[in-house]
């Protein structure tokens, strides 16, 4: 299988605290795979030092085989994400913060906008004004334009949060389509361990800045909480 994003024996050191501690995983092409942990177990300082918003201690990160230490800026071009929340121009419409992304990345045409637009279902919104979305229509825009230049690697961190059951099923049935159909390799992290169960093909688990276990979903032989729950301590295994 192609992996899309690989790390290997990557470590994070706040002063003496380590708080990503040897993390060897895999991300394929195709699937979603969701990292759980408990909070502050080291899933979101993981996920910025996979953005290049954080640099590793040690260790290395390989996006579409290109290693972020040798060629960051080509690294870079084969991903997309979403930390917390998307960031927008609420006085523009949502296709006007689309233009706006599309002049600062080369080789985006017109039609790529209307083809992210249409997969993410906002066609009939998109030209009003972000300050009148909801928090759900926010997510759909920052999905869109987070795979308007076509990346290889989508990291979502915890993209569930603040929606209701229908926003999440939403994006949920967003995110399989896009890996199922793209070939996009999606990684997720999330507290949410059915909503996890139902969206991932494979799934992490990480305690303590450890990475503990990594199964496929469907070869759980146990419930995934009861996983999670043995594996982290009864979920307490944080890092403050």
């Amino acid at each position: 299988m192609n992996a899309v994003l690989k790390t290997m024996g990557l470590n994070k050191y706040f002063g003496k605290r380590k708080v990503v501690d040897d993390i060897h995983l895999e991300v394929y092409a195709g699937e979603i795979f969701g990292l759980l942990g408990p909070n502050g177990a080291g899933k979101t300082t993981l996920i910025k030092m996979i953005l290049g918003l954080l640099r590793q201690s040690s260790g290395e990160i390989f996006i579409n085989g290109i290693n972020t230490l040798h060629d960051f800026e080509a690294a870079m071009a084969g991903i997309g994400g979403i930390v917390e929340n998307p960031e927008m121009y609420s006085y523009l419409s949502g296709l006007a913060n689309l233009k706006q992304y599309q002049r600062l990345r080369e080789g985006i045409t017109n039609e790529r906008v209307t083809e992210v637009v249409r997969l993410v279902g906002l066609e009939k919104r998109v030209k009003e004004k972000v300050k009148r979305y909801s928090l759900g229509m926010k997510q759909r825009l920052g999905l869109a334009q987070a795979i308007l230049h076509r990346p290889r690697v989508l990291i979502l961190d915890e993209p569930t949060n603040g929606l209701d059951p229908a926003g999440i099923k939403e994006l949920r049935d967003m995110l399989k389509a896009l890996a199922h159909t793209e070939q996009v390799g999606v990684f997720v992290s999330s507290h949410l361990l059915a909503e996890m169960q139902l969206m991932c093909d494979r799934v992490g688990i990480i305690s303590n800045g450890k990475l503990v276990d990594v199964r496929p979903v469907a070869d759980t032989g146990e419930s995934l909480e009861a996983v999670f729950l043995r594996l982290t301590e009864g979920g307490s295994g944080q890092i403050e």
